[in-house]
């Protein structure tokens, strides 16, 4: 990304890019996927974090150890800032407060910034292009009892065959009988981030489904958001957001 930071990429990045990370926020909550009751365990990894949290808002009630991961280290220091609630870190709170509405326990959005910060116990580096994307004698306890992705395989995969291998690959961290909870944009193929323009392989509906099945899982729901035009100002040409649950079959 060169000279790209998290927060040109945030927040000069765009009310489209923000607009469908409200929307992801929305559509992870265990509550809007009937998924409330069956998503739970000790431990979950959040696959290619970026600079991000709001992915893990519904969930970290759920998960006691939570290991955030990204390529960049530039993103892992501003995941690491917010965790540390340094001076400087960005603030999440709108998205905190969106999603206790959802779930509507009454919770505040301090009580749920604190219950993440105190559930997430590393950030590490990955390459989902690599057979072992955490590497060899990884810090984080495998396998997982679930996964979390956000807009990750499809903006790092040159092509649909990447996207499955990568797929794949994280398939590997996940226990069977695991969870895999899946975000991404739709038939998107660039955005802006800053000046810079980066490419995303473009998905469809049933190919996210295929890919899913052919990693192993049983694909649990899948549903999609589909951005609306006033919503679409320039920055990328995404067309709507998926939301995939989808269990691993025990035997793969």
């Amino acid at each position: 990304m060169g000279s790209v930071t998290p927060r040109l990429t945030f927040s000069l990045g765009s009310e489209s890019r923000q607009n469908q990370s409200l929307a992801g926020a929305r559509c992870s909550t265990l509550p809007a996927l009937g998924a409330q009751g069956e998503v739970s365990g000790r431990t979950l990894i959040d696959i290619g974090s970026g600079p991000t949290i709001y992915q893990l808002l519904s969930a970290c009630a759920h998960f006691e150890d939570i290991t955030v991961t990204d390529f960049l280290e530039v993103n892992r220091q501003e995941l690491g800032l917010w965790l540390r609630d340094e001076p400087g870190a960005f603030d999440w709170s709108v998205y905190s407060q969106h999603v206790c509405l959802i779930e509507g326990k009454g919770e505040s959005c301090q009580e749920k910034e604190c219950q993440l910060r105190a559930r997430v116990k590393r950030i590490l580096p990955i390459d989902v292009h690599q057979p072992q994307p955490l590497g060899a004698g990884s810090l984080a306890p495998l396998p997982a009892d679930a996964l979390v992705s956000a807009f990750c395989l499809e903006a790092v995969s040159p092509d649909l065959a990447s996207f499955q291998r990568a797929l794949d690959h994280i398939t590997t961290l996940l226990r069977p009988g695991g969870h895999l909870l899946l975000i991404g944009a739709l038939e998107e193929s660039w955005y802006l981030a800053g000046e810079a323009r980066l490419a995303v392989v473009p998905v469809r509906e049933e190919e996210v489904r295929e890919a899913l099945v052919r990693s192993g899982y049983e694909v649990r729901d899948l549903r999609t958001y589909i951005m609306p035009s006033h919503l679409r100002t320039g920055v990328d040409d995404v067309k709507g957001i998926f939301f995939a649950w989808a269990q691993k079959k025990v035997g793969v």
